[in-house]
C-alpha cells in the first residue's frame, strides 16, 4: 500500500512538472489564434514556429490548471468525510452534524485520539475524495480545512458569524436533494480557484432540485446561505432558509495533503504585508480593473 501510494505520488509530481511547459505552449497558440482571427501581425518571436504551432490535432483546448485532480470531477459523486479537531465541544459536534447534512454523500466521524496522518490514510483507504476538518476557539466554530484526496490541494478558511439551524427563525426542514450552487463575485483567477475547490464538494444536481446553496463574496468574505424554494400558484417563488449560515475567509492554499504539509508548496497565502493602504480584493476583480492585481 505504501509503495503504491509513493508511486502514484511520483507520477502525479511528474505530470505537474509538465504543466508549465504546456501552459507556455498554449499561451503561444492563443496569441497566434488571436492574430489570425483579428487579421493582425503575428508576434516576431512566434513567426518562426507559427506554422508548427498551428499544426496537429492537439491545437487548442489544452488543460494546464495548477491542480489536475479536478479534471475528472463529475464522473462520479464525491465522497466526503467530515471530522473535527480533537476534544470538540458540544457546539462543534452539533455544527459538524449540520455540515454533514449540507454535503450529500458525506459521513461524519469522531476524531478520537487519531492524528491527522491516520485520518488521511483512513480516508484514502475508503476512496474518499475530500476531507473536511472543522476547528473551534472556546466553543465557537472558527475554521474549516478542505483537503482534496489523494494529492491535494488543501484550502484553509477562517469561519465567522456562525448561525446554526436551531438559531434561525422559521427554519424549514433539511432537504436531501443535490443542491444547485450559486457563486457570486468570485471572478478573479484566485476566486475561480476557490470556486473549483468548493463546487466539487457537491455532486451534479438534478434539474428539478429545489435546493440552493449560495457562496457570495463581499470584500473577500464569502457568505454561505442555504435555501429551499417552492413555486406558488400565482407563479411567485418563495425562498425558505434552512441553515446553517456562516462567513468564510480563505487565507491559504497548499499543493499537498494534510499529512505532508511541511513538504507541500504554497500556491497562495494571505500575508499581512499585502494589506496596503490601497484596498485590495483577491477573490474578485473590480469592474474598472483589467487585472486582478
Amino acid at each position: 500500500m505504501i509503495r503504491r501510494e509513493n508511486r502514484l505520488r511520483r507520477e502525479y509530481i511528474f505530470r505537474k512538472s509538465l504543466e508549465e511547459k504546456q501552459k507556455s505552449l498554449e499561451e503561444k497558440r492563443e496569441k497566434i489564434r488571436d492574430a489570425l482571427e483579428n487579421n493582425t501581425k503575428i508576434d516576431y518571436n512566434l513567426r518562426k514556429d507559427a506554422i508548427e504551432l498551428a499544426k496537429g490535432s492537439d491545437w487548442g483546448g489544452q488543460q494546464y490548471e495548477v491542480d489536475s485532480e479536478y479534471r475528472w470531477a463529475g464522473a462520479q459523486d464525491p465522497k466526503i468525510v467530515i471530522t473535527t479537531s480533537r476534544d470538540p465541544s458540544s457546539r462543534l459536534k452539533m455544527f459538524s452534524k449540520e455540515m454533514k447534512l449540507i454535503f450529500p454523500n458525506a459521513q461524519r466521524i469522531n476524531r478520537g485520539h487519531y492524528d491527522v496522518k491516520q485520518v488521511v490514510q483512513a480516508c484514502k483507504a475508503q476512496d474518499s475524495t475530500d476531507l473536511i476538518i472543522l476547528t473551534e476557539t472556546r466553543g465557537n466554530p472558527d475554521g474549516m480545512i478542505v483537503c482534496h484526496l489523494p494529492f491535494g490541494p488543501t484550502a484553509f478558511f477562517t469561519m465567522a458569524n456562525v448561525v446554526m439551524r436551531h438559531d434561525i427563525p422559521n427554519c424549514g426542514t433539511m432537504s436531501e436533494q443535490y443542491p444547485h450552487l450559486i457563486f457570486d463575485n468570485l471572478n478573479s483567477k484566485l476566486g475561480q480557484r476557490f470556486t473549483t475547490i468548493l463546487k466539487h464538494l457537491f455532486p451534479v444536481p438534478k434539474p428539478d432540485s429545489k435546493r440552493i446553496m449560495t457562496f457570495s463574496n463581499v470584500d473577500d468574505f464569502v457568505s454561505f446561505r442555504h435555501h429551499t424554494y417552492k413555486t406558488e400558484t400565482d407563479g411567485e417563488i418563495e425562498l425558505n432558509e434552512v441553515g446553517p449560515r456562516f462567513e468564510l475567509k480563505p487565507y491559504q492554499i497548499k499543493l499537498g495533503t494534510l499529512e505532508n504539509l511541511a513538504a507541500a508548496e504554497d500556491e497562495w497565502v494571505l500575508r499581512t504585508y499585502t494589506n496596503t493602504a490601497r484596498k485590495r480584493t483577491f477573490l474578485s476583480i473590480a469592474r474598472n480593473d483589467d487585472d486582478e492585481e
